[in-house]
């Protein structure tokens, strides 16, 4: 019998929590080709490995432990690349580093579930745009990480803005967009070297009028290509996961009953592993009622959505989402910039929260990645404008356990419960004030940005030699 995995989680064998200083180690032997045997299911894993620490412990702070809870003048521990204690009057270890941060606030690290950081990269030039691959309306076989440029000065930008983890997602200009990534926000020479230890792959897909316009209309001819409509959009959706069932139910023969291998299909590949529950879905999509159709398309097939992204009208089905349990990742306040975004408001994030369901924000921006304390903040004060009075230490899980939850790394990092990896943030006051800033910057234990201490600012290759390198401009 011959078993096969259609996402292996290999990386997490290779996992170290420490390293001698680069963060990335040379990954396992390269698996030679057999036309014989079934396909590497993760033939680039991570080579990420943690960045030298010691022991820190921070005291009299503000904590919000990204689970609901706020604690004053209380104390963290961080050892062994972990967060290895939480509360008040605790001990420092021989050998630690004591940061008294009085006045100041510690949080977990932000984890943005929608970025094209590194597939548009800065500077914006042609030769960067890599996030979209605009030759057929299905694209699941293209991997973003294939397309992601490690020196993207806007990695260094985000950390500066409390960003410990990140989403990288391809365009949304397909029905199907290809796999997103989940990175580490480190430096690193490959990609590799940033992805997230085994971290499921995600699947970027599009409704509403992007793919439509992009291969309907988008050449200026009538009639254009297809999708030409939101109906379009639908059949085209139906019938790649029809083929997709179909593969997947080859594969599984072949894997009980062997035989002659199926012809591999990098497409169907990633299809399948959606249907396999080992690869989650985030769908671009802005209207309640497409929302509401793509959670019946994912029954029909068998899947499920992890998250609908920009839904600016999820408070209109915010029920629904929370019995469905998809997350919706958010803007604070866009809207109106096209048809489908004019019944935006800026009360969507804090009713969403209210109705149980799963709220997060994200920024699809480079430059929005770099506030979003900020973005988190005007949802907040506009849900207590109207009533909804979300207290701030669970307004804080918008930024780090719910898209951690919605990447599948939540047993891993987005609260400072014991035993999680070391991702935290110093702030120099309330992390809701336009006012604060990110003082402190740790990633698995490791101080990866300081904003005292130039020498503590991660530099990128590209911005080597040019004017204000590393200044955080």
């Amino acid at each position: 019998m011959i078993r096969r995995n259609w996402v292996a989680l290999a990386a997490a064998a290779i996992f170290l929590t420490a390293c001698g200083g680069s963060g990335e180690s040379d990954g396992p032997a390269i698996k030679p080709f057999t036309p014989n045997e079934p396909f590497d299911p993760d033939p680039y894993p991570s080579t990420y490995e943690a960045f030298p620490n010691a022991p820190v412990l921070i005291t009299n702070a503000t904590i919000l432990d990204g689970e609901g809870a706020k604690i004053d003048n209380g104390s963290l521990l961080l050892q062994d690349g972990k967060i290895s204690a939480i509360g008040a009057d605790l001990e420092a270890p021989e050998g630690a580093t004591v940061i008294d941060a009085s006045g100041r606030w510690v949080t977990p690290g932000i984890i943005d579930n929608h970025s094209h950081l590194g597939a548009y990269p800065s500077p914006s030039v042609s030769a960067h745009q890599d996030g979209n691959e605009i030759s057929g309306p299905v694209t699941a076989e293209v991997w973003v990480e294939h397309g992601i440029w490690p020196q993207d000065p806007g990695f260094d930008r985000a950390l500066a803005g409390g960003v410990t983890s990140l989403q990288v997602l391809p365009g949304s200009a397909n029905l199907f967009g290809g796999r997103g990534i989940t990175l580490k926000n480190v430096p690193a020479r490959t990609v590799q070297g940033m992805k997230f230890p085994a971290a499921p792959y995600t699947l970027k897909m599009a409704c509403g009028e992007n793919p439509k316009r992009v291969y309907g209309y988008g050449n200026g001819s009538i009639p254009g290509g297809a999708p030409f409509s939101r109906m379009g959009n639908m059949a085209g959706y139906r019938t790649a996961w029809i083929k997709a069932a179909e593969y997947k139910r080859k594969w599984d023969k072949y894997s009980a009953e062997g035989g002659e291998m199926p012809a591999r299909d990098l497409e169907l590949d990633t299809l399948a592993g959606v249907l396999a529950g080992e690869i989650l879905v985030h769908m671009h999509c802005y209207r309640a009622d497409e929302m509401a159709q793509i959670m019946d398309l994912s029954k029909e097939f068998g899947y499920k959505v992890t998250a609908f992204h920009h839904a600016v009208e999820s408070y209109k089905i915010a029920d629904k989402l929370a019995d469905y349990g998809a997350c919706s990742s958010m803007w604070a306040d866009w809207w109106g910039f096209k048809m489908e975004a004019y019944d935006g408001i800026p009360e969507n994030i804090p009713m969403v929260h209210n109705a149980g369901a799963c709220a997060i924000v994200h920024s699809d921006s480079d430059i929005g990645i770099q506030r979003l304390n900020q973005e988190a903040a005007k949802a907040w004060a506009d849900g207590k404008r109207v009533g909804i009075d979300v207290p701030i230490e669970e307004a804080w899980e918008w930024l780090s356990l719910n898209p951690a939850k919605s990447l599948g790394i939540d047993a891993r990092t987005g609260s400072l419960k014991p035993g999680k990896m070391g991702d935290v943030v110093i702030w120099s006051g309330n992390p809701f004030s336009v006012y604060t800033k990110a003082d402190k910057v740790f990633i698995d234990g490791a101080l990866m940005y300081d904003r005292t201490d130039n020498a503590a600012r991660p530099v990128r290759d590209f911005e080597l030699g040019q004017p204000g390198e590393g200044d955080m401009k």
